[in-house]
């Protein structure tokens, strides 16, 4: 019985190791993917003086990620499906390194936009790979943990992005900033090569032996593993259909239209706008120097780390829709007053306290997107696409991301030279308030419903905001 036992606690201690080092490997994607996106805001100053570039080139050194995140999302479905999770977080990896090393080292603009690109198709695999890895390696119990876990990383991931660039902005180093994401690339890299591939894709190959012994690896006891698999195996004989259900079924149509929607809606509150342009945006506010600007960056950071944690502990309390108006109506204010601020600054009022609050409105604008349309977008998204066609429905819905965050990259800084940047802003406050409607006319209330209801009332033809009635 001893031995029995000893050989039990050994077998969960390291079924407890491998859940930690799949974790820790999944959430380097996921901090790789938040300092791909932080790291432009402190480097583009730098890098717009180094090669001369027009408002024009400065937009599309932003912007060629989101191109490339755009690219690799629609792509990666597919790569994952021939490949698998495993050998698609390494092709990630592997571009991660190659983007940011040609970044860094880039002897010309064409050099660099290529580079972004690359980084950009390394941050479509992560933000799908990643999180779907996840959710098939992980039990029941820990699945939202573990899937909640890499999207704080993402976060933290931008924070550490604003601080790096602020302690190389001393010194003008922008290099060093693009290069320095090489190291935790090369790290996801060498974590890759001793993580198991997933059960689930290994199922779906016939390759039922070999998941069977990762399931067995990753559980305390064979039973446990085998009901895992015989799950997966009934799960497999549902055949994702989801072009042909799209050209057939005008429900399904509504439901990818809708997830669509959302995350137009999610990138054109502005959000990214704050993040990629962070230290210009600090300029107009007022604060004169560069140390100034980056301080405040990172400031920005950590409230976004902190808005995050609270959304986490809240989304499945309060419910979807009220959360969404909420965090909407709180970016239209937030974004509206500091448009004022912008517009009393460059009237020539220069008092310190309209700065502050230029300030204040953008922690305020960052901490209700955070806290609603950041994680509750992504959520509803999953849970409004039927079972048959989830996977070309999230696939369309975050390639619509990827391309709504490559326009506003691309259209901020021209908007501001047409408009000046506190109209530009107020455009960002009149569509946030369109979007509170939207939500009250379109968006469903999905707390607490099955899936399985969800899709019988989309299929039914109820009204989109009823679907989870």
């Amino acid at each position: 019985m001893e031995q029995n036992s000893v050989t039990h606690d050994e077998r969960v201690k390291k079924a407890k190791l491998m859940k930690v080092f799949i974790a820790f490997a999944a959430g380097m994607a996921g901090l790789l993917f938040g300092l791909d996106i932080g790291v432009i805001s402190g480097a583009l100053p730098f890098i717009t003086t180094h090669f001369d570039l027009s408002s024009r080139l400065q937009e599309w050194v932003v912007s060629t990620m989101m191109l490339g995140a755009a690219l690799g999302a629609i792509s990666t479905g597919w790569i994952s499906f021939k490949l698998g999770r495993k050998k698609s977080l390494m092709a990630g990896a592997t571009l991660f390194v190659l983007g940011s090393l040609g970044s860094a080292c880039a002897p010309n603009v064409i050099v660099l936009l290529v580079s972004r690109v690359l980084l950009g198709f390394a941050v479509g695999i992560a933000s799908y790979v990643a999180p779907l890895y996840l959710s098939e390696m992980s039990e029941k119990e820990d699945r939202g943990k573990l899937i909640s876990m890499y999207q704080m990383m993402v976060t933290i991931g931008i924070l550490v992005a604003f601080i790096s660039d602020t302690i190389f902005s001393y010194g003008g180093h922008w290099r060093l900033m693009l290069g320095v994401i090489s190291i935790p690339a090369l790290l996801l890299m060498i974590s890759v090569f001793g993580l198991p591939d997933s059960p689930r894709w290994l199922a779906s190959k016939g390759m039922i032996s070999k998941a069977k012994d990762i399931l067995r690896m990753l559980s305390t006891t064979d039973e446990k593993a085998d009901n895992e698999l015989s799950e997966i195996n009934e799960s497999l004989k549902v055949k994702q259909e989801g072009w042909g259900l799209f050209k057939a079924n005008k429900n399904v149509r509504r439901a990818v239209y809708l997830g669509m929607l959302l995350q137009a809606m999610q990138q054109f509150t502005g959000m990214n706008v704050i993040l990629y342009y962070a230290p210009q945006i600090f300029k107009h506010a007022g604060f004169a120097n560069t140390e100034q600007q980056m301080i405040a960056t990172v400031i920005c950071g950590a409230t976004n780390v902190l808005a995050t944690l609270i959304a986490m502990k809240t989304v499945d309390k309060s419910g979807r829709k009220p959360i969404l108006k909420i965090g909407f109506a709180g970016i239209a204010l937030g974004t509206f007053l500091l448009g004022v601020c912008l517009y009393m600054i460059n009237a020539g009022f220069d008092a310190l306290w309209i700065s502050i609050v230029a300030v204040i409105m953008t922690l305020f604008t960052i901490a209700s997107f955070a806290m609603s349309a950041g994680p509750v977008v992504w959520i509803l998204c999953s849970e409004i696409q039927p079972l048959k066609s989830r996977d070309f429905g999230v696939a369309c819905s975050t390639t619509t991301n990827w391309g709504c965050n490559m326009i506003i990259g691309a259209t901020f800084l021209t908007l501001i030279n047409h408009f000046g940047i506190a109209a530009t802003f107020w455009i960002y406050t009149t569509l946030n308030i369109l979007f509170v409607v939207l939500t009250i006319l379109f968006i469903p209330e999905t707390k607490g419903v099955s899936l399985e209801k969800i899709e019988q009332n989309l299929m039914a033809g109820k009204k989109l905001k009823d679907i989870g009635e």
